[in-house]
């Protein structure tokens, strides 16, 4: 071969090793959500970089594409079609409140992509283009219910369902609502209230949690407030001298990188349920709060379970790409239904039909120092349910995406019969 011959090959292989995958990055890193969310910016970059040095996927190195929603869930829609029209993203990984992933959904179906989406939900959704690598409410408040009830969580009897005033709250309250009804508590016995976002002026709220749990009953407070609401809840409790042994809070958004921000002295002994705490001891996780630390530069940045959930989804997605050979949306659907991945808490991680993943259930207590305690958790694995077997408007029914490919996300078993989902709260 002559060198006049060999020019074009050399060109054509250096422009293949110049081509890269793009990922896209959907996180508020301003705004009501930035406490939370801005850490899941960085932890995608950390999960890139990660892969990288592997070699990338395919052969191609992985660019990430970050846009700030900026806490605004309408702009949340205009961003992710930025990333998918405009930039060409082979996925995205982003959302946090449940109100920015239904306002993406409509997106992600007319342009065929995939969004992972790393956070606890409500569940009562299951969508042919959504990874949800977070937990469904049987991985997180159905188990946290269950604890409190039981002796060893202090037989709870009286219940405030404390919550910021969003799709995420609402749905997940309607479920403990009907759960607890069924376990016998009174509708007496039952407190509901909501709050809007960014919400700080806790006196008269906190006062009013006193009162309902001074009835003589054991009281907790199930905690969904989501965001930098959390702040000054958490503070209006210690100003009160709401302590853990009087009124528990468990809290379903309030993790490790949430109490870094703030004084935990008077928080020792509250709960939250996850499925992950940077305190778990297993190899796996030492090895990922080391490299965590060594790309942030900063040994003092914690860990936290919408983290693990984001490092599932990116490597489940690494793996499906790789399986199927293409970045393809309907080519990686196929492939990842099925896929595992341990988890950082010793487990597996597994791809249902349903576009969930199985996950184990803990219950941490706060500590001092704002890491959590493991005091309880399930004995294996959960599998993510989609549709809340709790509502009875729900029984029988069950999604599945696997066959044919474009399958059902709400399948009615009794009716044989394929349902449009309902409307969101």
């Amino acid at each position: 071969m002559t060198a006049g011959a060999l020019a074009p090959v050399l060109t054509a292989t250096a422009a293949y090793a110049q081509d890269t995958i793009k990922v896209g990055v959907l996180h508020s890193l301003s705004g009501t959500m930035a406490i939370s969310e801005t850490t899941l910016k960085d932890t995608m970059l950390f999960l890139i970089d990660e892969q990288n040095k592997k070699g990338g996927v395919l052969g191609k190195k992985l660019e990430a594409v970050v846009v700030d929603p900026a806490s605004d869930w309408p702009l949340f829609a205009e961003k992710a079609r930025e990333l998918i029209a405009v930039n060409g993203v082979a996925a995205v990984f982003g959302c946090w409140t449940s109100s920015s992933r239904k306002s993406v959904l409509p997106v992600f179906k007319e342009l065929n992509s995939i969004l992972f989406y790393p956070v606890q939900y409500e569940g009562e959704e299951s969508e042919k283009n959504v990874i949800y690598t977070g937990a469904a409410p049987n991985q997180q408040a159905i188990p946290a219910v269950d604890y409190l009830m039981s002796e060893e969580g202090g037989s709870v009897k009286r219940w405030v369902l404390e919550a910021t005033d969003y799709v995420y709250p609402r749905t997940t309250n309607k479920i403990l609502e009907q759960y607890l009804k069924d376990k016998g508590v009174a509708p007496e016995d039952i407190k509901i209230n909501y709050t809007p976002f960014g919400f700080s002026d806790w006196q008269t709220e906190v006062a009013a949690i006193k009162e309902f749990g001074s009835a003589g009953k054991k009281t907790a407070v199930v905690s969904t407030i989501n965001g930098d609401a959390n702040v000054p809840f958490y503070k209006e409790l210690a100003n009160q001298g709401v302590s853990a042994e009087d009124i528990p809070v468990v809290a379903f958004s309030v993790g490790e990188e949430e109490l870094a921000g703030m004084d935990t002295s008077a928080l020792v002994g509250h709960l939250a349920a996850w499925n992950y705490f940077q305190s778990v001891d297993t190899p796996a996780n030492a090895e990922f709060i080391k490299n965590w630390h060594a790309f942030i530069g900063n040994d003092k940045r914690t860990t936290n379970d919408p983290m693990e959930a984001a490092y599932l989804g990116f490597n489940l997605w690494v793996q499906a790409v790789e399986k199927a050979g293409t970045t393809d949306t309907d080519a990686v659907l196929k492939a990842i239904v099925g896929l595992e991945v341990p988890n950082l808490t010793g487990g597996t991680a597994k791809v249902l039909p349903n576009h969930h993943l199985t996950k184990p259930v803990l219950i941490g207590e706060i500590q001092a120092d704002g890491q959590f305690e493991t005091v309880w958790q399930t004995d294996g694995d959960v599998p993510g349910d989609a549709w809340s077997d709790v509502l009875p408007e729900d029984k029988g029914i069950e999604a599945d995406w696997t066959d044919p490919l474009t399958g059902c996300g709400r399948f009615n078993t009794a009716t044989n019969t394929c349902e449009a989902a309902p409307a969101a709260m």
